[in-house]
């Protein structure tokens, strides 16, 4: 299931251009589903208001959904739902699942064996974070479109 808004025009640094939501099933193939989705919603992003997107945002943000994804699934039960936003100035993803658990960042420790994913999140984007919903949570990270450094 996905649905598609437009935010009617406005183009302010902090308005959503556009936002897609994507129910995700848990079934084989689902999290490079959802990356291809993450990379549909950009490139529309670029035809349709013509945005840069730069290939470091692009790849951070299916690292992101990869691993936002991962996690849903990984530890709750039932559905789960991806949310993707774009400013002028950042894309926003955001994860929805069941599970009432707040994830935290663990500390960098190069010796741990899996359990990183919140770590390269909060690495590679701008802002992280997760909230607790009435049933379950969102975890939501913002990633820069522009090359820092550009």
């Amino acid at each position: 299931m996905e649905f598609q808004g437009d935010t009617g025009g406005r183009t302010g640094p902090g308005s959503r251009l556009i936002r897609a939501g994507y129910a995700l099933d848990g079934r084989e193939g689902c999290i490079s589903r959802a990356r291809h989705h993450a990379l549909a919603f950009l490139e529309r992003a670029v035809t349709d208001h013509c945005l840069v997107v730069s290939v470091r945002a692009r790849d951070l943000t299916q690292i992101v959904v990869s691993e936002l994804v991962t996690n849903a699934l990984k530890y709750a039960p039932g559905p789960v739902l991806m949310e993707l936003g774009i400013t002028v100035e950042r894309v926003e993803v955001t994860v929805w699942d069941s599970a009432p658990l707040v994830p935290v960042v663990r500390a960098a420790d190069p010796g741990r064996i899996g359990q990183h994913g919140l770590e390269i999140v909060e690495a590679v984007s701008e802002h992280l974070s997760v909230r607790q919903e009435p049933v379950g949570k969102r975890v939501t990270a913002r990633i820069t479109l522009p090359d820092p450094l550009a």
